[in-house]
C-alpha cells in the first residue's frame, strides 16, 4: 500500500501543501474551517505526521527532557503529571530521566537528552537541604527550568512554592479561630522548607503579639512513628497547646497517634480543651480520606507544573528572555481537623 503523503492530504482537502504544513505545526493564522478540512482529510486518508522528520528539517525539536529524582515524592509526581499534560496540549512530548544521584547518573541523563535532541530540560528538585543546583545542571547548555519546593540561590529560571506564605496563612487562620498556643511538628534540622515555614510561623505569631514558647517547634525524622513520639512528648510537656502545624502528611498521621496517646482528640472546637487542631501543607489523596478530614494549605503542585511548562515554551520562543522566578502561594482548604 502506498504511503500517504502530505501532498495527498492537501489534494484531498483542496488546500496547498504549505497550509497542511501550518495546520500540522499549529502555526500561522488558519481559519477553523480550513483546519477542520485538513483534519478530516488526515483522518480519511490515515495520514501519520512524522514529527521527528519535520523537526529535523526545521532544525527544531518537540522533545522536552524532564528529570525526576524521587518517585516517592508526591509533590514532584503531581508536578510531573501537570507538566506532561500542559506540554502535550501544545504539541510537545516529554523524555523522562530518573538519575539515581547528582553525579555520573545525572550526567548520563543529560547526555541522553542531548543525543535524543531535546529542546530544553525541566528539573524537578527534591533536595530540601541544599540551596544550590547540581554542578551538571549549572553547566547545562540547553534551556533549563527548575521546579523546587524551596528557594534556590542560583539565578536560574525557577518555579517554587512560597513556604513562608503557606505557614503564615495557616498560623493566622488558627489565631483567628482563637488558638494562642500553637506548635510546629516535623521536618529534620537543616531542612530548607522547614526553615522557611518557621519564618512564616514566627512572623504571624509576632504580628498578633503572641510569644512562641521554647520547644514548640520540634524537628523529627520523616516517618509517622517519629512524628507520633515527638507529638506525644510535646503535648505532655506543654498541655496547653491546642493546635499543631504539621510539616508533612506523615507528620499529620503520626500526630494523630501522638495526640491519642495523651488522651486527647483531633478537632477544631477550641472550647473542648481535649481537642487539638491540625493543619498540614499537602493536598495528597490519602490525607483527605481520614476522619476527621485534614485542613491544609495546598502545595500548588498542578499550577507549578503549568507554570514550568509555560516558562519552558516561552524560553524556546524567546531565547533572550530574562531569567524568571515564579513564586506560587498556597490556598487554605478548611476541613474538619482545624
Amino acid at each position: 500500500m502506498k504511503k500517504v503523503s502530505i501532498i495527498d492530504v492537501a489534494k484531498h482537502a483542496g488546500v496547498s501543501v504549505s497550509t497542511v504544513s501550518l495546520v500540522l505545526r499549529q502555526k500561522g493564522k488558519i481559519s477553523d474551517a480550513t483546519i477542520e478540512k485538513v483534519q478530516v482529510a488526515i483522518a480519511a486518508l490515515g495520514y501519520v505526521h512524522n514529527v521527528a522528520a519535520a523537526n529535523l528539517r526545521a532544525n527544531t525539536s518537540n522533545l522536552i527532557g524532564l528529570i525526576l529524582r524521587d518517585f516517592s515524592d508526591s509533590f514532584s509526581i503531581k508536578v510531573m503529571a501537570s507538566i506532561v499534560q500542559e506540554l502535550e496540549k501544545h504539541g510537545f512530548m516529554v523524555f523522562l530521566g530518573q538519575p539515581l544521584n547528582d553525579g555520573e547518573h545525572l550526567e548520563r541523563s543529560l547526555l541522553s537528552f542531548k543525543q535524543q535532541g531535546v529542546a530544553g530540560v525541566i528539573y524537578l528538585s527534591c533536595d530540601t537541604r541544599s540551596l544550590t543546583l547540581p554542578a551538571q545542571l549549572q553547566q547545562c547548555a540547553l534551556p533549563l527550568v527548575v521546579v523546587s519546593q524551596s528557594l534556590l540561590e542560583e539565578p536560574c529560571d525557577l518555579v517554587m512554592r512560597d513556604n513562608r506564605q503557606a505557614a503564615a496563612l495557616a498560623t493566622r487562620y488558627l489565631i483567628e479561630r482563637g488558638h494562642r498556643n500553637i506548635a510546629y511538628i516535623g521536618g529534620i534540622e537543616g531542612d530548607v522548607i522547614r526553615q522557611q515555614r518557621l519564618l512564616g510561623f514566627r512572623h504571624a505569631m509576632a504580628q498578633h503579639g503572641l510569644v512562641l514558647r521554647e520547644g514548640a517547634t520540634p524537628a523529627c525524622r520523616g516517618d509517622t512513628e517519629a512524628a507520633s513520639r515527638a507529638t506525644r512528648q510535646l503535648l505532655e510537656q506543654h498541655n496547653t497547646i491546642t493546635a499543631l502545624l504539621c510539616h508533612s502528611p506523615d507528620a499529620m498521621i503520626g500526630s494523630i497517634s501522638g495526640i491519642h496517646h495523651t488522651g486527647r482528640t483531633v478537632g477544631k472546637d477550641l472550647f473542648l480543651t481535649q481537642q487539638v487542631a491540625l493543619v498540614g501543607f499537602e493536598d495528597m489523596l490519602h490525607i483527605n480520606l481520614t476522619s476527621p478530614a485534614f485542613t491544609y494549605v495546598s502545595s500548588a503542585s498542578e499550577e507549578s507544573g503549568r507554570q514550568a511548562a509555560g516558562l519552558m515554551m516561552r524560553k524556546l520562543k524567546e531565547p533572550q528572555l530574562q531569567t524568571q522566578r515564579i513564586t506560587l502561594s498556597g490556598q487554605l482548604i478548611v476541613r474538619e481537623s482545624a
